[in-house]
């Protein structure tokens, strides 16, 4: 636990020795949360026992990458030196988190965007990145910057062109699809449609009253028959309505003769006559029409049924087909698409031609700073211990993506007669961590944040080669603001300034500190405990 600490470091090398579970990895957990991650270590952790706040603060001198930032973020700051500030603490059991650039309100990620401009981490976490062929590749890409940088760009704008020009034909080619789908739905529907030979809207209401005649033929003839002899024939000796009919006419005929004005009357009574005589010829046909066509009934049945089954499966009634079978002979889908998928596709082609010529200039380049790179970090890695070694870049083809169509694969041999392998598979913790400092080393020299921060990168090596590892932090600290929790004597020993982390009980609670060795007997002091003797 600590309540408060503040320290002031210096140029070159400063290293952080201390007890195992001192908390000399402190200042990493505190740096690594200020720049907006919990890479290291959960946020919440940083807040002591019983404590619900806390701040974490730091100054760096600003470079050109952290000015072109600042500038590209419309962040104007007139102080040589940028403070980052991240407050962390408890509200209503939530964790609020506030980060500042030189008091100045700023969100997490862009807090995370500026890291890499001043500090870079080496943790052992971070070994398994070593597999990774995404972050190999931006390895290779930093180191090779100079020749690839403005390839790159080209490859993710022709990249972009080629995604949106495919983006665009993949579009028209579904819709096409899609088209044609609901032509052919159409053409079914309108041919069904038109086979059903539908002209009268109320065809089926007509044919119902015709089956509903036609079902019931007999009753009506027998109805009809009954009716005849009543109107027409003379059945049991009674006289029919027709006999009637002409008894009243002959009777109003002598009327007439006696009163002439009667006479009207029996031209309506002899008009009667005939209306009545026409309505039995026409009912006379009709029954003639229901004793001949007997196979109508299964005519009409088969016409209405399928009618129903129509206007069933297109949701609709009978005029609302008729209106829908007249729109479809009008209004298919055309496939005018056709020529804009020509169009496109020569677009796409453009595009795609572009790209992969863009992406044969990009992997020239990388098998150009590839070769360089094998040699730069062999010049490093030898002598780290390991005098056997073999490293390649594999550069394979890939998926075209917005970084080329490259594939990184770093192979790596530490013993003779061994063939090359993938690194992760083959390499060792401690070579491992070595490979890991010899690459940080290299890509400082081209470019990188200007405080490097190193976390038991000796961790399983030999003196020998902790002396080695000690030489590359020396030289890389010349140009570079460097710190390194360690454990080894040797490499203690060669900083340029020595923190000693501490850890004390009071009260029940443990507390850290970290103690500035400057005297000269307190450093010879902590390196001969850490060699594991006495001063």
């Amino acid at each position: 636990m600590l309540d408060c600490l503040e320290l002031n470091f210096e140029e070159r090398l400063t290293v952080f020795t201390g007890e195992t579970g001192a908390g000399k990895s402190i200042l990493l957990d505190a740096l690594d949360a200020l720049f907006g991650g919990d890479q290291v270590t959960p946020i919440s952790r940083l807040l002591s026992h019983g404590k619900n706040r806390g701040q974490i603060e730091a100054s760096f001198l600003r470079n050109l990458a952290v000015d072109t930032w600042l500038n590209d973020q419309g962040l104007e700051l007139e102080d040589s030196e940028i403070l980052i500030s991240r407050e962390i603490r408890y509200k209503d059991d939530r964790l609020i988190n506030r980060c500042r650039i030189n008091g100045i309100l700023v969100n997490r990620f862009q807090i995370a965007d500026l890291r890499p401009f001043l500090m870079d981490f080496t943790v052992q976490g971070q070994l398994h990145q070593l597999a990774s062929p995404i972050k190999q590749l931006q390895w290779l890409d930093s180191y090779g910057k100079d020749l690839i940088q403005e390839k790159l760009i080209q490859v993710r704008s022709s990249w972009r062109l080629w995604k949106e020009a495919f983006t665009n034909l993949d579009k028209a080619k579904k819709e096409h699809e899609d088209n044609r789908q609901k032509r052919q739905e159409f053409k079914n529907i309108l041919e069904e449609l038109e086979v059903a030979e539908l002209n009268d809207p109320f065809e089926d209401k007509k044919l119902q009253l015709e089956e509903d005649r036609l079902v019931n033929a007999v009753k009506l003839q027998q109805g009809l028959s009954i009716l005849f002899e009543r109107l027409q024939e003379n059945g049991d000796h009674f006289p029919s309505a027709l006999d009637h009919f002409g008894c009243c006419i002959q009777e109003l005929r002598i009327l007439t003769k006696l009163d002439s004005t009667l006479k009207i009357y029996e031209d309506q009574l002899f008009e009667l006559q005939l209306n009545l005589q026409e309505l039995m010829l026409k009912l006379n046909q009709y029954t003639m029409a229901l004793q001949c066509d007997s196979s109508r009934l299964e005519e009409t049945q088969e016409r209405l049924i399928h009618l129903k089954k129509l206007q069933k499966i297109y949701d609709g009634d009978l005029p609302q087909l008729l209106k829908r079978r007249d729109e479809l002979r009008f209004s298919l889908p055309s496939n005018h698409i056709d020529e804009v998928i020509e169009q496109l596709e020569k677009k796409e082609k453009v595009a795609r031609d572009e790209m992969e010529q863009n992406n044969l200039q990009l992997t020239k380049a990388r098998q150009k700073a590839a070769l360089e790179f094998e040699k730069d970090l062999m010049q490093y890695l030898r002598p780290l211990g390991l005098l056997n070694i073999r490293f390649k870049v594999e550069l394979s083809s890939s998926k075209p993506n917005e970084n080329g169509a490259d594939l990184i694969k770093f192979l790596f041999s530490a013993n003779p007669g061994h063939s090359l392998a993938p690194l992760a598979d083959v390499a060792s913790g401690g070579e491992m961590s070595r490979f890991l400092l010899a690459l940080k080393t290299v890509l400082s020299n081209v470019d990188g944040s200007s405080t490097l921060f190193f976390d038991e990168i000796d961790s399983g090596v030999s003196g020998r080669v902790s002396a080695a590892i000690a030489g590359v932090l020396k030289d890389l600290a010349t140009n570079r603001q460097v710190f390194c929790v360690t454990h080894q004597p040797l490499i203690a020993a060669v900083a340029d300034h020595h923190f000693r982390v501490v850890k004390s009980v009071e009260a029940g609670m443990t507390k850290s500190d970290v103690l500035h060795l400057v005297d000269i007997k307190d450093r010879q002091r902590e390196l001969a405990e850490l060699a594991g003797g006495d001063f």
